[in-house]
This record gives C-alpha cells, sequence and structure tokens, in this order.
C-alpha cells in the first residue's frame, strides 16, 4: 500500500455535525451526496462538483486535498481513500464532518 495518496473530495455537512454551519438536515444531506454520486456515475466532472457544492474549504480547487498519508484523515475518510484505486471514486462515507465523495487522484 502507498505511504501517501492524493484525493479530492466533495462534502456536504449537515446540522448538528462537526465544524458544521449547514442548515440542511442528515437526510437532506446524505440524498444530496447520493444525487452526486449518481450524477459521476453518467460522467460529471469532479471537480467542478466540488466547486459547486462541496462545504469543505477545497472545494474552491476542485476538492482537491493534496497528499497525505495514514494517520492524516479520520479513520472512516482514510480507509475509503486508501482503498480506491487512482481515479477511482468512492462510495459515499460518512465521517463525523458529514457525507463524502472521495476521488483519489494521485
Amino acid at each position: 500500500m502507498a505511504s501517501q495518496i492524493r484525493a479530492s473530495h466533495i462534502l456536504l455537512m449537515y446540522k448538528g455535525s462537526m465544524r458544521s454551519m449547514a442548515e440542511r438536515s442528515k437526510a437532506d444531506a446524505e440524498s444530496a451526496i447520493q444525487a452526486l454520486r449518481d450524477e459521476l456515475a453518467k460522467g460529471a466532472d469532479f471537480a467542478a462538483l466540488a466547486r459547486e457544492y462541496s462545504d469543505c474549504p477545497s472545494g474552491e480547487d476542485g476538492g482537491d486535498l493534496g497528499y497525505f498519508g495514514q494517520g492524516s484523515m479520520v479513520p472512516e475518510f482514510e480507509s475509503a481513500a486508501f482503498g480506491l484505486g487512482t481515479g477511482e471514486v468512492s462510495e459515499v462515507v460518512e465521517t463525523p464532518f458529514g457525507f463524502h465523495l472521495i476521488q483519489r487522484t494521485d
């Protein structure tokens, strides 16, 4: 397994998730992230969706988180990201911050 990978993500927070200022409900966030996953499956551009929808500041950079190693991210995120091949997009991943879609870019 690689010691470091590069990934991008789309994060949809909800009211009550860690560090969230979002007003949407958890159910609404989950429904919205699944709709984005469906758009990606149809060929939508990950970076464009991240810029438009992500609640993370990285959305401005198309969701790019740069390179990170093991132990840098919360366990659910890390497990999903390191389990992807380059270019692959995860299923919906829930962490204390909300719902993510993760694309491994390197």
